[in-house]
């Protein structure tokens, strides 16, 4: 259900009925791109049936799901292509084309591309937990994660969301942590870790598959190195990977938290939709708090 997660809060409370969102986000549905569209973005029913609700509400959970299509034309074919009409026109003219009439057939030729081009679609899953002020998304960079919000922003109005900020920087609490060998309550440390170097060498060490309560490990951030990426497990019950920027990647539920599902399985696609949002909600709402109290809770804008 989830493979990250970026945490932000709701300043003012989610500002939207059920019914209106879902109306909302139906304006704005999805369509695949056309012959010569390069990219579409719109929503599409988290629970994946046509003609189906556009916002999933299970246990007090809402879940919604942007979808993005783009056609990508290989540059190289493209550069080609440009190169085949530069050689025609100075084979029957006798002239070179300017700079202009370049970026002009480069751009052309890009839009003749497109109808053969294969398009690649990515989706974004969108968590909202109305109780806890909280909206997270499972977008996997930055960049993803401000389309997402762009996007939610034009079809909820009034909604005001920002990333949550912590009292310890993730990457100072990463540092304590792998120093004293001592994990913050409900934690443990993996085999798994990223240390970057503050200085202009920017050197980089990597362990994988690696202890890390190891007196090289301290060595390294006595040194000035400051982790950036660190492995973790909660209660024994969720693995993922912390990273400076305060995003939970590589997210896992462990064999524990499937015991209980495990005696009494679902019958049908809907069931296991709802059992899937159900765990994976029920665990990260757990974890959250958590995380944010072992950073020295959570920075309230003034």
């Amino acid at each position: 259900m989830f493979k990250n997660l970026m945490i932000y809060r709701l300043s003012a409370g989610w500002p939207i009925e059920l019914a209106a969102l879902d109306d909302a986000l139906g304006k704005a549905q999805f369509v695949e791109c056309g012959a010569s569209q390069e990219k579409s973005v719109g929503w599409v029913e988290p629970r994946g049936h046509a003609h189906g609700p556009m916002v999933e509400v299970i246990g007090g959970q809402w879940l919604l799901k942007l979808m993005m299509e783009v056609k990508v034309v290989p540059g190289s074919v493209v550069k080609r292509k440009v190169q085949d009409q530069l050689d025609h026109i100075e084979a029957t003219t006798g002239r070179k084309p300017g700079k202009k009439e370049k970026r002009e057939i480069s751009e052309d030729a890009r839009l003749a591309l497109l109808p053969m081009a294969f398009s690649k679609q990515s989706s974004v899953q969108v968590w909202v937990d109305p109780a806890a002020g909280l909206l997270l998304t499972d977008a996997g960079s930055q960049a993803k994660a401000d389309e997402v919000m762009t996007w939610l922003i034009k079809a909820v109005d009034g909604l005001v969301v920002q990333l949550v900020n912590t009292q310890i920087s993730p990457a100072s609490a990463m540092s304590g942590w792998l120093s004293t060998k001592e994990p913050p309550q409900s934690f443990s440390v993996d085999r798994e870790c990223e240390l970057k170097a503050a200085d202009e060498s920017r050197a980089v060490v990597r362990y994988t598959r690696h202890a890390l309560d190891t007196d090289e490990v301290s060595q390294h951030i006595a040194m000035g190195k400051v982790p950036t990426r660190l492995a973790l497990t909660w209660a024994d019950r969720v693995s993922f990977v912390l990273t400076e920027a305060l995003q939970l990647k590589k997210i896992a539920f462990l064999e524990s938290v499937f015991e209980g599902a495990a005696a009494s399985p679902a019958d049908g696609k809907d069931d296991n939709f709802d059992a899937d949002v159900a765990i994976a909600t029920g665990e990260l709402r757990k974890l959250i708090p958590d995380l944010l109290e072992a950073l020295g809770g959570e920075m309230v804008a003034a």
